[in-house]
């Protein structure tokens, strides 16, 4: 009979079973995967599969929330089951072949009651006293982007600081010396509550109650190519409230350039109050990074062509597009390509694999990623005006350009007049514009253009020129 329990102590899955030893045993996740330790045989064998994995050379953490499945090569585990157990990094549950993981929060804070008893605490919570700050980048489903660069100049010019990082679970890593705190949970609430300033990417998700003496830095995401809050196609009435609301929540916003500035403060309704033009603090890395190292995690030679896919979502679907065959891209430019699906992707799809493809949408710092690769190829994502930084080849593959443009969103300005880089519209065309040996000197003028009108703020110390501000301010303390 095949018997399933999890080893609290050793963090751990262990299934056995009668009979000879099976030859693999998996346990695969859309965004990882990890083998069993395989031991015995004969009599009785046993699988012990590791709840915690590390990935790009990063510590071992808790296996990524989601469902798995539970794979043993000749065994039928279709019987097995085992209720949720909570144990320090992970809530696991076992129902046959389906392994289902949830963060570390205790399920009795997992019901609508529980969540109403904490958000009603939370309102009624003083807070706003703590010398500290609540740090979430993209729903907590990452720790990158501008909120993570600031972190980090945070951290070496105010240590005494608290930093305080909402996650969706502790497969997340966050900063050496930072705190992490599971979203929903009774220390994210109280964080949340406490902390003076909050530093943020993205809308301020669940309730929010502002506390007296309590700032809101929004940093934003991108600088917008498509239509964004008010500015989207189509009337809707409850759209446009929720952007209003949402936006006399922040104190001040971050702009990577005065374009940006123009269309952040009309698209959310955002007068009267600040917006910092300083540049992006997430591209710093850009111009002080070592992409050397980032190779080296990620496993790529220093003399091999790496290509970075990174398209936008879509309003009009839950996963990444499939307009690359990164396999077979990586053997027609004799590359490695590097598939990073946007943050809102990163629940719905599941890892890429190929002989010379690398699925990096859940690497941490997609700065990183600019800097490792040899050329970008993307559509409408504002990754474009951050990899600009760098001057190294755009190329950008919309086959759905007039769709996109003409009714899914809308764009700001006409890409195809101003583009430092070709349009494509198929792979065959993407593959064509890579072999172009006159690709620089043919987009040289248009880059330079672009680099005048969005980068100019992109000059290694924006997270400096931010952490001035938010120390000359008095948000925190030193």
């Amino acid at each position: 009979m095949t018997t399933a329990r999890i080893d609290v102590e050793a963090e751990a899955l262990i299934i056995a079973g009668p009979g000879q030893r099976p030859g693999i045993a998996e346990l695969a996740g859309p965004r990882a995967r990890v083998s069993a330790r395989l031991t015995g045989g004969g009599k009785t064998w046993k699988a012990t599969f590791p709840l915690r994995a590390s990935r790009w050379g990063g510590p071992e953490l808790p296996l990524p929330s989601g469902e798995y499945a539970l794979s043993i090569e000749g065994v039928d585990v279709t019987e097995l089951r085992i209720a949720p157990v909570v144990l320090r990094g992970v809530r696991i549950a076992v129902d046959g072949a389906t392994v289902r993981i949830a963060a570390p929060i205790d399920p009795v804070y997992d019901t609508p009651e529980g969540r109403s008893t904490l958000e009603e605490r939370y309102v009624s919570q003083a807070g706003g006293t703590e010398n500290a700050v609540f740090f979430e980048s993209f729903y907590g489903r990452s720790v990158g982007c501008n909120p993570r660069a600031i972190d980090r100049e945070l951290a070496q010019r105010a240590p005494e600081v608290r930093r305080y990082w909402s996650v969706v679970d502790l497969s997340v890593a966050v900063p050496d010396g930072a705190i992490a705190v599971v979203e929903g949970s009774p220390e994210w609430w109280r964080a949340r509550g406490a902390a003076r300033l909050l530093i943020v990417n993205d809308w301020l998700r669940r309730r929010f109650a502002r506390k007296p003496g309590q700032k809101v830095l929004q940093t934003w995401h991108g600088t917008p190519l498509k239509r964004l809050a008010l500015h989207r196609p189509g009337f809707d009435p409850r759209r446009m409230a929720a952007v209003v609301k949402e936006s006399r929540r922040w104190d001040v916003l971050l702009a990577q350039n005065t374009y940006a500035e123009r269309i952040l403060r009309k698209a959310y309704a955002f007068f009267g109050r600040p917006i910092w033009v300083d540049g992006y603090p997430r591209n710093d890395a850009l111009i002080t990074g070592d992409p050397a190292a980032v190779r080296a995690a990620l496993g790529i030679g220093d003399e091999e062509r790496v290509l970075l896919y990174a398209p936008t979502w879509r309003d009009d679907r839950a996963e990444m597009v499939d307009f690359v065959d990164p396999e077979l891209l990586a053997r027609q430019a004799n590359a490695v390509v590097l598939v990073r699906g946007h943050s809102r992707t990163l629940e719905q799809g599941r890892d890429r694999a190929g002989a010379r493809v690398i699925d990096v949408t859940g690497y941490p710092e997609t700065s990183q990623l600019l800097l490792a690769a040899d050329a970008l190829v993307t559509d409408y994502s504002s990754v474009m005006f951050d990899f600009s930084v760098t001057g190294k080849p755009l190329y950008f593959l919309v086959p759905d350009l007039d769709h996109y443009r003409g009714q899914l969103r809308g764009f700001y300005f006409d890409l195809a007049e101003r583009a430092p880089g070709p349009l494509v519209r198929t792979q065959d065309e993407l593959v064509a514009a890579l072999d172009d040996p006159e690709h620089e000197q043919r987009y040289a003028e248009r880059y330079a253009a672009w680099r005048r009108q969005f980068n100019t703020r992109d000059d290694g110390h924006a997270a400096r020129r931010v952490v001035d501000r938010i120390l000359d301010l008095g948000f925190v303390t030193r």
